[in-house]
């Protein structure tokens, strides 16, 4: 059977020959700037046929002989473009699609709908990058991360946390691609805040199930997020200026509709702000202690004409926090810091064989590194000691593509990828001059992953779409291998002009603008990693750090199964437009090692997620918007008993004046099932308002937004504390910590 789907194509395209054919390619782009534009649906309305611009805005359609064709290319955000031609020979048509102003203004959902009627793919999100600056957010900071959260199959983690849970699954099990490049690590300030700045994006596709054979190595989802190449034909800035951070793009031609680049930067000045507040406080006296993130996207590309374009991009990023201290006398000093940054780099080029045949090759580099870092000393002792430790991942990858589109009616993608890993999941230094101590301990690990594929979008009626495939990956580390043969296969069937069911079912409403999907899953996930109890990869003995651990010993491996129901509806166009979300869903785990072997549920285990999303357009200078979040509390471990430690010898825990105290530090906690509590429901509400002007440089933009508006003191983590009344009873207090009240925050932008 997998023969015959993977053959026919060949059969009815050989049939398909007897009839004159000629194919119409060439790019869109956005007027006025030069940028190639992804996912620009080109079709033919006469002909009821049509296809896609692919990622680097290319499309190829071949057609039978005709005096005269009718095509028009359609993009939200855009005023469609409508060209007639004559079709006797293979020509090329590009497009210039003029941005469409006051759609930018009210739509803030994304195209999710318009292209999944047409395709074979469900859960799969496209955000349009104008939808993540209309949403209100934490201190003003726009976020990528923040709006996927408020998708139905995606959950957020705590209170702030930028990761990304979806459908049952970890963060470390989202594959998140920034211009071919991996991206290990995607947070700023511990969680808060993710590191993708919106003004250098283009696009941003978030797939959580049902991925094509060109995807791999994960198990929840596919983030793919590409870098705009600059404007080509003039000069643009845009930036603004918010309560912890500012950002500034600038972008602009090199050789005018040649070549262009685009730089992007975004610096937070928390630790400008207050540094001058720690040291007028009289404890702090010769203390400095501060954090701050930047983040640069750079891009350059250079268009050789029709056939050949060049690339280069990269992404640079760091967290730094930092504590100093010196007295006085400059006889002491003590510092200590934690940092973390991000690296990548990618050389791109495309090149078009012919009118059907495009090629991409990828020169990939990424590295991600997270260090600790503690020094002190002191004149008056003699002492000088050093320490440090850090983890990390170094990636160098080729990657190769091609799209072939033979007809209408299909689509073939094939390609491989060769990926050189570097693992480093330890390095401790440390270097201590009075006892002569200098050592340096490394645990490093380098792998070969590789995968080829191949996978085509077949549709053999028009109302059914199928798009099947085959992936062959193989991993190579420490002389041991492991392969996978990972066969697709997924199907859509349009039943009428507005409905698709692919385990699900899509619909549209034309008066008014709305429409629906809803969409069941199941899916199960092996070799899981989880942490063992008490893992760390840094252990001290009475003599100093101990020696040879292995990061295997920290983990272990398990299963898990997760499945639910999700459920959106869009509102597209007008003056008001947003979405409600809602995913009913259950998460389980299972480890031979922990909680005794049986099943508990995952501490990202949401039974209920709701997300209210709506924008307002009051006129054309003001724009309200608001979003709501409900979800389940997580599931957390707690102790169900604690008792002291009396037959310690060395000890005393008697307090005639406490009745069973239990001192600090000397109790034994009894735990029965893991995550065996729920924390309190997680929600929020949050407002604001936007104040759009026109001026004679360019637009400014005055945003106020108010974070949790009802001051719900939502749940970050729970801890047990003891207390006594005035009859020496005492208590157990079950306490929750909370991190975020009302926030108000205000920020200033501006484009030119």
């Amino acid at each position: 059977m997998l023969y015959l789907i993977l053959f026919l194509p060949v059969y009815v395209d050989l049939g398909a020959q007897q009839q004159v054919r000629h194919t119409v390619s060439g790019f869109v782009r956005e007027a006025g700037s030069g940028e190639l534009l992804i996912g620009v649906n080109i079709y033919l309305s006469d002909h009821k046929t049509g296809t896609v611009t692919n990622n680097y805005g290319f499309f190829s359609l071949t057609l039978h002989e005709s005096d005269t064709i009718e095509i028009t290319a359609s993009y939200v955000g855009f005023r469609s473009e409508t060209k007639k031609t004559v079709l006797h020979d293979d020509i090329e048509l590009n497009f210039q699609l003029k941005s469409n102003v006051l759609l930018d203004e009210v739509t803030i959902t994304a195209d999710r709908v318009e292209k999944l009627s047409e395709s074979s793919r469900m859960s799969t999100i496209s955000v349009a990058v104008a939808q993540v600056k209309n949403i209100p957010s934490l201190l003003g900071e726009k976020d990528v991360m923040k709006v996927l959260q408020l998708m139905p199959g995606v959950q957020k983690g705590s209170e702030g946390s930028s990761g990304l849970y979806v459908r049952g699954g970890g963060p470390d099990q989202n594959l998140i691609i920034l211009d071919d490049a991996i991206v290990y690590n995607v947070s700023h300030l511990f969680g808060f805040f993710s590191l993708f700045n919106g003004d250098a994006l283009k696009s941003i596709e978030l797939t959580k199930g049902g991925f094509p054979a060109r995807y791999g190595g994960r198990l929840s989802s596919v983030l793919e997020m590409n870098m705009k190449e600059g404007n080509k034909e003039k000069w643009h800035s845009e930036g603004g200026i918010g309560l912890i951070s500012s950002r500034l793009t600038l972008e602009g031609p090199i050789v005018k509709n040649k070549s262009s680049i685009l730089l992007s930067g975004r610096r937070t000045y928390a630790d400008i702000i207050l540094r001058p507040i720690i040291k007028s406080m009289e404890d702090m006296e010769g203390t400095d202690a501060g954090y701050f993130f930047y983040d640069l996207n750079a891009k350059v590309n250079y268009d050789f004409g029709r056939k050949n374009k060049l690339y280069l991009s990269g992404y640079f990023g760091k967290d730094k926090f930092y504590v100093k201290y010196k007295d006085p006398d400059q006889e002491y000093k003590e510092n200590a810091g934690l940092q973390w940054g991000n690296t990548t780099g990618t050389l791109r080029w495309n090149h078009l064989f012919n009118s059907k045949l495009f090629s991409n090759t990828s020169l990939v580099f990424s590295d991600y590194k997270f260090g600790v870092t503690y020094d002190y000393k002191d004149k008056a002792e003699g002492q000088n000691y050093y320490a440090e430790y850090y983890s990390g991942i170094r990636d160098i990858s080729l990657k190769y593509d091609i799209d072939y589109l033979p007809s209408p009616s299909h689509w073939i993608k094939a390609g491989g990828i060769v990926i050189s890993h570097r693992f480093t999941p330890y390095v401790f230094i440390e270097v201590d001059e009075p006892v002569n101590v200098s050592k340096k301990e490394k645990d490093q690990t380098d792998g070969l992953e590789s995968g080829i594929y191949f996978e085509d979008t077949w549709q053999p009626l028009p109302n059914i779409k199928v798009n099947g495939g085959l992936r062959f990956s193989h991993f190579l580390a420490q002389k041991e291998q492991y392969h996978f043969f990972e066969p697709r296969l997924s199907a859509a069937w349009r039943f009428r002009k507005s409905r698709q069911v692919a385990l699900g079912l899509v619909k549209d409403i034309s008066v008014p603008e709305f429409s629906f999907s809803i969409e069941g899953y199941y899916k199960t996930m092996d070799n899981v990693l989880g942490y063992k109890e008490g893992a760390t990869f840094i252990q001290f003995d009475e003599e100093g750090p101990a020696e040879g651990i292995s990061w295997e010993d920290n983990v272990t491996s398990g299963k898990a199964w997760s499945y639910g129901l999700e459920f959106l509806v869009q509102k597209k166009e007008g003056r008001f437009n947003g979405w409600i979300g809602y995913t009913l869903s259950w998460t389980q785990m299972q480890f031979d090692s922990l909680n005794f072997g049986k099943k508990f549920y995952a501490r990202y285990d949401r039974r209920h997620d709701i997300s209210l999303v709506g924008t307002f357009r009051l006129n054309n200078h003001i724009t309200l918007s608001g979003t709501w979040v409900y979800g389940t509390g997580n599931a957390v471990t707690m102790p169900v008993s604690a008792y002291s430690a009396i037959e310690h010898p060395m000890i005393s825990l008697y307090r005639p004046d406490i009745p069973n105290y239990i001192p600090y530090g000397y109790e034994v906690k009894e735990y029965s099932e893991k995550n065996n509590y729920r924390m309190a429901p997680y929600h929020r509400l949050d407002l604001g308002i936007q104040f759009h002007k026109e001026k004679k440089w360019g637009e400014r933009t005055w945003e106020i937004s108010v974070y949790n508006v009802y001051n719900r003191k939502n749940p970050f983590f729970y801890n047990i504390q003891y207390a006594s009344n005035s009859l020496g009873q005492s208590s157990t207090i079950l306490k929750q910590v909370s991190l975020f009240p009302v926030i108000p925050s205000f920020s200033y932008s501006f484009k030119f």
